[in-house]
């Protein structure tokens, strides 16, 4: 069973389903597994329903795909303890979360309620970039947000409506509470403020979000009363603020304090504020992007020399796209010289995404999360034009430090 190959989900499901009903049907404990998995922090080592014993060396998306699945699966059968209409509840739930001005969803409206139409979605939902950014940082974050699925799933099964508003709203609580627990670092560097961003640029039911909630008693929890919401929201804080080394006091008692506010039992407080340290230790090598002492900080470097190969590639097409879109080239020009307002950093934004749409190489600033992206493109396609255009350029700090 090959979870790249079609098929593959008439073959597996036979095996949850037999996994799961060995777990009695309880959720919490299916949850530990995922957790143990590493698909709850964006990275599957293992499989919940194989464990080490695969049947084929599987790569971390093949994985992340097979937990993506049981996990959807797993909530279906919980509730209704059998699978006989698990593909039409799932294709319906898609179809349905359709958020307002979103297009990411659209190509869900079609499919038939069968295997081959969520081998598609799933497809479509885990990240698939690893062939131009192999194993960068972006696929953590976007793969961690994954579980927003399954849980509005969940919330549609009990209730089958307000599903966008659901996921939209648990998604902004998720990334309040994320820039609070960075905001707990006793030692606080540029490249926290770039996690937090590399979360926002993988959201998928929320544009535009704004930090209301000051302080975590601010923060509205009041309608997650199941134990899989909070157990993910406490984990996903924990992940925020993980680094090389262990907690410091300020992050171990807001996560102690975030527990409390959820109404969490004290061991699974003390397990989450502790177990992504365990478990990120313990799979260092099945992790390479976390063989550093600043992730994010590798992830950049990395993807800087990426994006500036990719430019170099694709020179003469670029700069042709450049010379029909003369409001563009002047931005960037001004750019290089001070700062842009944000209507002018709105036309940047729009006017790049149209000509990487245009450019089969560039696709990958259209993937999800691949905006983080687009602060390095602005950052090398100066370099690349006439020297009239460069000659009152200064030096740019980090291309961190340029915002889209």
């Amino acid at each position: 069973m090959n979870p790249s190959s079609s098929g593959w989900i008439t073959k597996h499901q036979p095996v949850i389903k037999k996994s799961f009903k060995e777990l009695n049907s309880d959720l919490n404990g299916f949850y530990e597994l995922l957790l143990q998995s590493g698909f709850i922090y964006g990275v599957s080592v293992t499989t919940v329903s194989y464990g080490v014993a695969e049947p084929l060396k599987w790569n971390e998306t093949e994985r992340a795909k097979l937990n993506f699945f049981d996990s959807l699966y797993c909530i279906y059968y919980q509730k209704y303890g059998d699978d006989t209409h698990f593909f039409k509840a799932i294709t319906t739930y898609y179809k349905q979360l359709d958020p307002k001005n979103h297009l990411y969803f659209t190509r869900f409206s079609k499919l038939k309620p069968n295997a081959s139409s969520l081998e598609k979605i799933i497809q479509e939902r885990i990240q698939t970039n690893e062939h131009v950014l192999q194993k960068n940082f972006s696929n953590l974050i976007t793969n961690a947000l994954l579980f927003i699925d399954v849980l509005a799933f969940q919330h549609y099964l009990e209730n089958e409506e307000n599903i966008s508003d659901y996921a939209s709203e648990l998604e902004a609580t998720l990334m309040n509470v994320i820039w609070l627990a960075l905001m707990q670092k006793e030692e606080k560097e540029l490249y926290d403020k770039l996690l937090l961003k590399l979360f926002e640029k993988s959201l998928r039911y929320n544009r535009n979000l704004k930090q209301e909630a000051q302080n975590l008693d601010e923060v509205p929890l009041e309608t997650y009363t199941d134990l899989l919401e909070k157990r993910y929201l406490l984990d996903l804080a924990a992940l925020a603020i993980w680094d090389d080394v262990k907690l410091d006091k300020t992050e171990y008692l807001f996560l102690k304090k975030f527990g409390n506010l959820l109404k969490l039992p004290n061991e699974i407080v003390e397990q989450s504020t502790t177990y992504v340290h365990t478990f990120i230790h313990a799979n260092r090598k099945s992790i390479s992007y976390l063989n550093y002492s600043n992730p994010v900080k590798h992830f950049y470097t990395q993807t800087s020399q990426t994006v500036k190969t990719l430019i170099l590639r694709n020179k003469k097409r670029l700069l042709q796209e450049l010379s029909e879109s003369k409001d563009l080239v002047l931005l960037l020009g001004q750019s290089t010289v001070r700062d842009l307002n944000k209507v002018e950093k709105k036309r940047v934004k729009s006017q790049l995404l149209d000509i990487c749409k245009s450019i089969p190489s560039l696709a990958i600033f259209m993937l999800p999360g691949g905006g983080i992206l687009l602060p390095l493109l602005v950052k090398f396609i100066p370099e690349l034009l006439p020297s009239a255009f460069n000659e009152n350029r200064i030096e740019t700090q980090n291309p961190e430090d340029t915002e889209i």
